[in-house]
């Protein structure tokens, strides 16, 4: 049996949470606002490729300009 494949996104999200706690559980202010930034970074790693795999899944326009020219000449 394969293991199933791992969504980026959700890795992503699983390492900002882990940065979060980080940041929860840490007393020193310093150590607490860099593992705030790191999960920020990592939500906006999630949403980053949430948007590209939404864009890669948009249907494809190109057709539409080639008929009009066709319609044109004919």
């Amino acid at each position: 049996m394969h293991p199933s494949p791992i969504n980026p996104s959700e890795e992503f999200l699983r390492h900002a949470a882990d940065c979060q706690q980080m940041a929860k559980f840490t007393r020193d202010p310093a150590s607490k606002a860099t593992w705030s930034r790191m999960a920020e970074r990592w939500l906006h790693c999630a949403e980053v490729f949430q948007s590209q795999q939404a864009a890669a899944h948009l249907p494809k326009r190109h057709g539409a300009q080639s008929h009009r020219r066709s319609a044109a000449l004919a």
